[in-house]
């Protein structure tokens, strides 16, 4: 017999929606049942059955899976719709919510509900980070003491920065750290675990937006190792395109190193060797940046049929809120936060 197909809906086609979209119909037994916008004309340009009202699609379609696409700001209201409406698994885009508070909210209505929201945070499913946590885990590397990333986009020079793709961000009073180097708070945990205590130093270079540009974040992990987010908008990166991977990083331990390119890449070199080897060639990936975007949903997919476990839990991203949080403070205190 074959099982049937997971019904999947989404709300909002706003820009970044097309790579969702597109993900979902690349995936085995999903069903893609239905698309709201409160601009129909947009959600009809992606193909699935358009609404222009949200409550309305939850209840012609009866979603297994609710995908929301929108900002920060309708995020409560909508999984506050979805649960009334009985859907069971939600996944919701990043920054989660417009607070902690209502972040906690959220997770605890789900709770209650007996629903799952998982937080639609791809960077740790892009597949150098994966394949640089296998030889992590591996213990090929040894003792990992410091893992660095230069986050160097190139887009954020000049009066027109960020206009051409997402002119919201000149208007973020949080740029840096809320809506980009949030990936990172999540892929270093990922790769390292539980994150002890930061320090921030941030600064806006850019007088035509609000919000912070560039700046350091270091990071202190229980289990001894340091983690350095170095972010600059304005400069670049040896890449094609500087969406694949944002920049360049180095993971480096007492038995090797591991480093990441612009263009996907992974090299792997002992300690004492000069030479280094290639354990990731540069690909053509579909998708956004290394497909994450298709890996992460495939992910949530396989839990619900196959019953594998799920990562990035509403529940668990908190903790990714609460670091955020703590490196503003920092930056504003001058100081190291224990967390």
């Amino acid at each position: 017999m074959i099982e049937p197909d997971v019904r999947v809906a989404c709300l909002g086609a706003g820009y970044f929606s097309q790579f969702h979209y597109d993900a979902w119909r690349r995936i085995d037994r999903v069903a893609l049942v239905g698309s709201a916008d409160t601009d129909y004309e947009k959600a009809a340009e992606t193909g699935a059955p358009a609404f222009s009202d949200y409550e309305k699609m939850l209840s012609v379609t009866l979603p297994d899976v609710l995908d929301i696409i929108t900002p920060p700001p309708t995020h409560i209201d909508a999984i506050k719709t979805a649960i009334v409406a009985g859907v069971k698994t939600i996944i919701c885009q990043k920054p989660f919510c417009m607070s902690l508070d209502e972040a906690k909210e959220a997770v605890q209505l789900a709770h209650d509900a007996d629903v799952q929201i998982i937080v639609h945070e791809n960077f740790r499913f892009q597949p150098w980070y994966r394949l640089i946590a296998e030889q992590i885990k591996s213990g090929v590397l040894g003792e990992v003491q410091q893992v660095t990333f230069r986050l160097r986009t190139g887009d954020g020079q000049g009066p027109e920065a960020y206009l051409d793709r997402q002119p919201y961000f000149q208007t973020m009073k949080q740029l840096l750290v809320h809506e980009t180097a949030v990936h990172w708070i999540d892929t270093f945990q990922y790769l390292l675990g539980p994150v002890q205590s930061v320090y921030a130093d941030l600064r806006r270079l850019n007088p035509v937006i609000a919000g912070e540009d560039a700046g350091y974040i270091l990071f202190d992990f229980e289990n001894g190792a340091r983690a350095l987010f170095d972010g600059n908008r304005h400069l670049d990166h040896a890449a094609k395109n500087h969406r694949m991977t944002l920049g360049e990083a180095l993971v480096e331990g007492t038995k090797g190193t591991i480093t990441l390119a612009g263009d996907g890449s992974v090299q792997k070199r002992s300690f004492g060797d000069i030479q280094a080897t290639t354990i990731l060639e540069t690909q053509d990936w579909a998708g956004f940046a290394g497909d994450c975007v298709y890996a992460l949903q495939n992910h949530v997919i396989s839990g619900l049929l196959n019953a594998t476990p799920l990562e990035n839990t509403a529940a668990e991203y908190l903790s990714v809120i609460e670091i955020e949080q703590a490196i503003y403070r920092s930056a504003q205190e001058h100081r190291k936060l224990e967390l």
